[in-house]
């Protein structure tokens, strides 16, 4: 039997999957306390209000435990990522139930300008992340589905009821956005 510790952390994911295989008792508690963070900063993406936060990641946990004995591990981070995706879709389900997104469309051929990326090495990580939040909800969802996520725009259509078009514009504005955001963050410094 492997050596845990109060947050599971000199525990490898095989081993935890194998504590939750062999019933375990301390095995959830212990995927809870590793991966809370983690999933909190993920909702957090999505969804800025703390309390639609702890709602979101509540379902999302719910969900994990519910579907925990069908997960097939793949190796080490497989079951962090399968959280993720859980958690992402736990946001995007409640986004959908609870607002609706208005997303626009830009005219044809728009949405290939190339994107005009600023440096960004010298903004802090903390900077940026606050930037993207007071992105617009649609091109801050799509935003982090493409960029973060790494999904395809065929993807993000499919997940969200929308057309691909529609996925690529609101990444385009959304990346026009947040430069010309990154930009005044920087110009703010020289003064």
């Amino acid at each position: 039997m492997p050596s845990t510790s109060s947050e599971g952390t000199n525990v490898s994911e095989r081993e935890l999957m194998d504590l939750v295989s062999s019933g375990d008792p301390a095995a959830g508690r212990m995927i809870y306390q590793r991966y809370v963070r983690n999933l909190v900063a993920v909702c957090s993406r999505y969804i800025l209000n703390d309390e639609d936060v702890k709602d979101v990641l509540q379902e999302s946990f719910i969900r994990i435990f519910d579907s925990l004995p069908a997960f097939r591990f793949r190796g080490e981070g497989s079951l962090r990522a399968w959280m993720t995706k859980v958690t992402v879709n736990e946001a995007l389900k409640f986004i959908r139930n609870h607002r609706r997104i208005d997303f626009t469309s830009l005219p044809p051929g728009a949405a290939d300008l190339p994107d005009d990326e600023p440096e960004i090495e010298s903004v802090p990580a903390e900077v940026i992340h606050d930037l993207i939040c007071r992105l617009p909800d649609g091109y801050r969802m799509i935003f982090n589905l493409y960029v973060i996520e790494g999904r395809s725009h065929k993807e993000i259509a499919g997940m969200l009821d929308i057309k691909e078009s529609t996925s690529a514009s609101q990444l385009h504005r959304a990346k026009a956005m947040l430069a010309d955001s990154i930009r005044k963050y920087q110009n703010s410094l020289i003064r």
